[in-house]
Formats: structure tokens, C-alpha cells, sequence
């Protein structure tokens, strides 16, 4: 009787699956591909278990190894952020007076609410980082040279988008440090001719940092950069797609023997994937960020801890640099997203292009120094490194000297300042 019923039931299973893979189109497939679980094109014309198959079977250049799985790593860190993201937006108050209080609802209230928001913030950090290895991996690689300029310039672009969700982020805590760093940023941007200006007014919302910046930044960071995000993918996984892996030399272009997707290219990015998620993990469980007090913006922290790498390299380059030092790294980030127009040449050792290589030294090595700077500025109040960058008080003159038994003239007494109104905004006097 068993017997019977199992061959039963192994007949109808069959027919249920042959039936569910005739009426499933093989596009679903691309779902899977977007996810970065496939590679290869999809025969839309085929049942859509031989088209999983033959995507599968895609073969890869030969010299496609470890360092290709950063662009992986990169998009699974952003697929982490964009799930806890969405945890935390269930119980976030984007508005002066509940933001901060909902901060510490999600950390000590929610389960695993604490978790959820680290793995956020480590995941923010940690993105940064893959991105600019991926970058340099292609930068080493000439892979932005003809026919990929396009998917180079959409790749910047990218990282562009991930440095603007971590600075509109930066601020959602409400918090001491988050408000002052915020303001520090936007002061500094404000004094950048023209475009600064521009920028800052439209971010701030409000002569000062204030719940109008908050919303603004909400609304930048959960609305218009997601949309932002996906379109730069689309179009970048497009143009990988359609191009391929750049050969290492363009003689070797199509005549690479080549290795397949699966499982070679898969288990490689699944290893470093599994590493990159438990070191997350780790950071988050052993290093959590602490919270400040609630924003004050008429009294300056004492110390300024940050939590965003770039929130140090930022804190760096305006107190070496000044005002110009954002508006000069900017312009070095411009120069390397216009490369593939000044590059021309189609050689691709670097040693053989010395200009090229030392922008991009001149990049990296000035990031990681100002990241050790930034570091270093800690005990540094906010408000006195906006003071730092103010101009200089004109030097006072001695008065005259008055004859013998002359009395001076009286001067009136300066009116006293009401408590904390002389800096509300954060800017220098």
C-alpha cells in the first residue's frame, strides 16, 4: 500500500513540475541575475530549467579570481543596508522630537533592534571600503578604456551615490555628534563659491541645522537616492553584461579558453560574501556605536566621536585644507570619473601610464591619510574647528598716548550677548 501511494504521489510530483516549467517563462530568470546569481544571457525561447542551465554554464574570462569578486562583496553589502534600512524605517520618527527617542526605542526596546542598527552602520563603512577596491581593481585593470567608458562613468557615479546615502544618513540619529558633524559638513560646504552655497541652502532648509534639514535629509536618503541607486545598477549591470570582462591585453579579446560561472566564480563570491558578513557581524556585536546625548544646537560636544569613514576624511581635509579641501578632493573625484576621456591609449600595464597611475595614487593615499588625520581630531570640539577656519581678528592698535594729568575719553560698555545666541548655527563669527 505504501509502495502504491509513494509512485502516486512520484507520478503527480512529476507532472506538477513538468507542467510548472512549461508555464514559467525563463525571463523570471532575471531576477536572479539582477541578484548577481547569474551571469550569462538568458534564452527566453527555452523551458526555463534548460535556460537556468545554460546560464550557468557561461564561461568567464580565464583571469577572473578573488579580486573580481569585490564588485560582489559591494552589492551584497548594499542589498544588507537596504533590508536593515527597511527594519529600522518601521520604527524611526524622522522629526526633531521624536527622532531621537525613537533611536533609543530601536536599541534598547526592539529586539535585536541594537543588531539590526550596527549591522546598518558597519555595513555603511564597510561599503565605502569594497567600492573603492573594486574601483581600484578596475582602475589597475584600464578596464574604463573603450567600449566600457560608459559603465566606468556609471560606476563612479555609484560610489558618488554611496557617499550621499552615508551623509544623509549620518545625521538621522539626531544626536550630539551627528548634528555637529552635520554642521560642521555644511558650513564648510557653504563656503565653497557658488555651487557650495547653493548646496548648503538647499540641504540646511533652515539658517540652522534644524527638523526642516532633518526631513530633507530623510527624504534625499529613503526616496530620492534608492531610486537614484537602481537606475545606476540597471545600467551598470547592463553594460557588464553586454561587454564582458575586459581581457587583460586587447589581443586576447574572444580567444580565452575561459572557466565557467558556476560553481568556480560562484563559490569564490559566496566564500568572500560568508567572510565579509561575519566580519560585519563582528564589528556590530563588539563595536556598536554609541549614542551622544540629544542634539543641542546651541551647545557644542565637548569631543566629536564619529562613525563613518568618510566623516573622518571630511573633518580632515577642512581643517588642513580649509573650505577648498572638499572643493579639491571633489575635483579630483571629477577627474577620475572623466579618465576614459583623456586616456585613450589602449596599453594597460601601468607602469605605462605614469600620469594615470599617479592620480590615482594621489586619490587612494590621500584618502587613507586623511582618514588616519581625521582620526586624530577627535578631542577636537566642533566649534573650534569652525573657528579654526575663520579669518584672523585684525590686530588691536595701542591707543594714544594721553599728557600727563589728561583723563581718556570714556568708552561705552559692549553689550553682553544673550547666553548661546552667538553660535546657534554653528557657522564661524
Amino acid at each position: 500500500m505504501a509502495i502504491r501511494a509513494w509512485t502516486a504521489f512520484k507520478e503527480w510530483s512529476g507532472r506538477f513540475w513538468a507542467d510548472l516549467k512549461a508555464s514559467t517563462d525563463a525571463s523570471l530568470l532575471g531576477i536572479l541575475r539582477f541578484l548577481g546569481l547569474l551571469y550569462g544571457p538568458i534564452d527566453t525561447r527555452l523551458p526555463i530549467d534548460q535556460a537556468l542551465r545554460r546560464a550557468l554554464g557561461y564561461r568567464l574570462p580565464s583571469h577572473a579570481g578573488w579580486r573580481h569578486a569585490a564588485g560582489g562583496v559591494t552589492y551584497l553589502l548594499f542589498i544588507l543596508l537596504v533590508v536593515t534600512g527597511g527594519l529600522l524605517s518601521f520604527y524611526y520618527r524622522p522629526s526633531a522630537e521624536e527622532a531621537y527617542q525613537s533611536v533609543q526605542h530601536i536599541v534598547s526596546t526592539v529586539r535585536l533592534g541594537w543588531f539590526i542598527r550596527d549591522l546598518h552602520v558597519w555595513g555603511a563603512n564597510l561599503i565605502v571600503v569594497t567600492a573603492l577596491v573594486h574601483m581600484a581593481r578596475v582602475f589597475l585593470d584600464a578596464s574604463y578604456k573603450p567600449p566600457r567608458e560608459t559603465n566606468w562613468l556609471a560606476g563612479v557615479l555609484l560610489l558618488f551615490v554611496v557617499l550621499a546615502f552615508g551623509a544623509t544618513g549620518y545625521l538621522l540619529p539626531w544626536d550630539q555628534w551627528a548634528y555637529w558633524t552635520v554642521t560642521e559638513a555644511l558650513d564648510m560646504l557653504g563656503r565653497i563659491p557658488v555651487l557650495g552655497s547653493l548646496s548648503d541652502g538647499v540641504l540646511r532648509g533652515d539658517p540652522v541645522v534644524s527638523g526642516a534639514t532633518l526631513s530633507r535629509f530623510f527624504a534625499i536618503h529613503v526616496i530620492v537616492l534608492p531610486w537614484i541607486a537602481f537606475g545606476l545598477l540597471m545600467l551598470h549591470f547592463a553594460l557588464l553584461r553586454k561587454h564582458g570582462l575586459a581581457p587583460r591585453e586587447p589581443a586576447n579579446a574572444g580567444r580565452e579558453a575561459g572557466v565557467p560561472f558556476f560553481p568556480q566564480h560562484v563559490l569564490r563570491s559566496f566564500v568572500v560574501a560568508v567572510l565579509i558578513l561575519s566580519i560585519t557581524a563582528t564589528f556590530a556585536i563588539l563595536s556598536p556605536r554609541e549614542i551622544a546625548d540629544p542634539a543641542n544646537p546651541a551647545q557644542p560636544p565637548g569631543t566629536l566621536l564619529t562613525s563613518w569613514i568618510v566623516a573622518d576624511v571630511s573633518r580632515a581635509l577642512t581643517h588642513y585644507l580649509g573650505a577648498w579641501g572638499l572643493g579639491l578632493f571633489m575635483l579630483l573625484g571629477l577627474a577620475l570619473a572623466l579618465l576614459p576621456l583623456f586616456d585613450r591609449d589602449p596599453e594597460r600595464r601601468l607602469r605605462r601610464r605614469p600620469v594615470v597611475a599617479a592620480l590615482g595614487t594621489v586619490f587612494y593615499l590621500g584618502f587613507a591619510v586623511a582618514w588616519l588625520a581625521g582620526r586624530q581630531l577627535r578631542n577636537m570640539p566642533p566649534q573650534a574647528l569652525i573657528e579654526s577656519l575663520s579669518p584672523e581678528p585684525p590686530p588691536v592698535t595701542a591707543p594714544a598716548a594721553q599728557p600727563k594729568g589728561a583723563q581718556a575719553p570714556s568708552q561705552p560698555a559692549a553689550p553682553t550677548p544673550p547666553r548661546d545666541s552667538g553660535n546657534r548655527s554653528g557657522k564661524a563669527p
